[in-house]
């Protein structure tokens, strides 16, 4: 992606460090820790310091470009992408109602810890809404 023009087109003030921060996020196949971003910006001759770092992850993340995801160890970083939703629906009174896919943070999990990457999955959830709950249970 060129980043530059999608920062111009969101209103986020370009800088080389962002800049950077994004193509190094970008050309991950998994997420990333500021400290192993701060390390790859090390290798390519990057001089930011680790705060920069963290703050540009922060306003990234606010600004809707990258994704925090918080397992087990350090927060991690991912560019943001559509996810697909799912429907729940009452198992009583059969009303739907659509939410975000909950998969991306188990799918970097997983990544993290064993290196798989998911091609596809299936999430089945059943259950009662709050209303059929008070009034059946």
């Amino acid at each position: 992606m060129i980043w530059e023009n999608y920062l111009k087109e969101n209103g986020i003030r370009i800088t080389a460090g962002r800049i950077s921060i994004l193509n190094i996020i970008e050309a991950s196949d998994k997420g990333l820790s500021a400290e192993s971003i701060y390390t790859e910006c090390k290798k390519q001759k990057n001089n930011l310091n680790l705060s920069t770092i963290y703050r540009t992850l922060e306003l990234l993340e606010d600004k809707n470009v990258i994704k925090k995801i918080n397992i087990d160890g350090p927060a991690i970083f991912v560019l943001k992408k559509e996810n697909h939703k799912h429907i729940l629906q009452c198992d009583v009174c059969h009303k739907s109602v659509e939410i975000p896919c909950p998969m991306e943070e188990i799918e970097e999990a997983i990544k993290a810890k064993v290196g798989f990457s998911l091609t596809k999955h299936k999430l089945e959830l059943n259950g009662i809404c709050d209303k059929c709950k008070k009034e059946n249970w």
